[in-house]
């Protein structure tokens, strides 16, 4: 199951010991690390990253879960109820990309205060354990949370509920009085509108899904590449 995955430290060294930990996990195919990010939390609030993953497969995956969830990291204490309205627009949308609840947010950045530093990755793991025992041997306590599409389900019932209703629109225009026309048309091109808003929204979804696929499928590869290395070096051996 895809995983977010944060875990808090007030070292960097640990942090870093933590990501060697996680890459070892990966290398042993207890599980797929898609990504990764070391970041400090600075004193102003802001995060900055220490030490990231591959960097063309971070880029990728920056404008989808990982990379939302670092900027609201980055962002305000209380992103569920202490988003001021002027930033609250922004912050909808990153959750909307991050596809985890405001809840798990608040939880990690109350934990992760000025001056400590936290492990960020997406993974793909089948048993918790492993990342859990090797974090707990760190002194640490683990953070996760399963990707969510029930966004991007509610987004698509939203766009069929307003073509069913500029149907009705269109329908009641055919048959209305000509004073009545102008405030129709009116109301069916503001719907139109924000119809192919929604509509170019879902595409950019997804193409950035699209390229955040090929990118874990690039990880995969590469990690069917070592197996076959280890396989062919050990008939080698033999």
């Amino acid at each position: 199951m895809d995983h977010i995955l944060v875990v808090v430290f007030n070292e960097l060294s640990k942090a870093l010991e933590g990501r060697e930990a996680l890459k070892s996990l990966d290398r042993d195919d207890s599980i797929t690390a898609y990504a990764y990010a070391v970041i400090t939390k600075k004193a102003d609030g802001t995060s900055i990253v220490n030490d990231q993953s591959d960097a063309s497969v971070l880029r990728t995956l920056l404008g989808t879960s990982l990379g939302s969830l670092i900027g609201l990291l980055g962002g305000p204490t209380g992103v569920a109820i202490g988003a001021v309205a002027s930033s609250l627009a922004a912050v909808t949308a990153d959750l909307d990309n991050a596809r985890i609840g405001a809840d798990f947010v608040d939880e990690v950045s109350r934990a992760l205060t000025p001056g400590k530093f936290a492990l960020v990755a997406e993974i793909d793991e089948d048993w918790t354990p492993w990342v859990n025992l090797c974090m707990e041997e760190l002194g640490e306590v683990v953070y996760r949370r399963a990707l969510s599409d029930a966004k991007h389900e509610a987004n698509a019932e939203d766009v069929a509920a307003m073509k069913a209703d500029l149907a009705q629109m269109k329908a009641e225009q055919a048959q209305a009085k000509a004073s009545h026309r102008a405030k129709l048309d009116e109301k069916i091109n503001q719907l139109d509108t924000k119809i192919q808003q929604q509509l170019q929204k879902a595409k950019e979804r997804r193409e950035i899904s699209e390229a955040k696929a090929q990118a874990k499928a690039n990880v995969l590869e590469a990690r069917a590449a070592r197996a076959r290395e280890k396989l062919n070096t050990q008939e080698i051996v033999r």
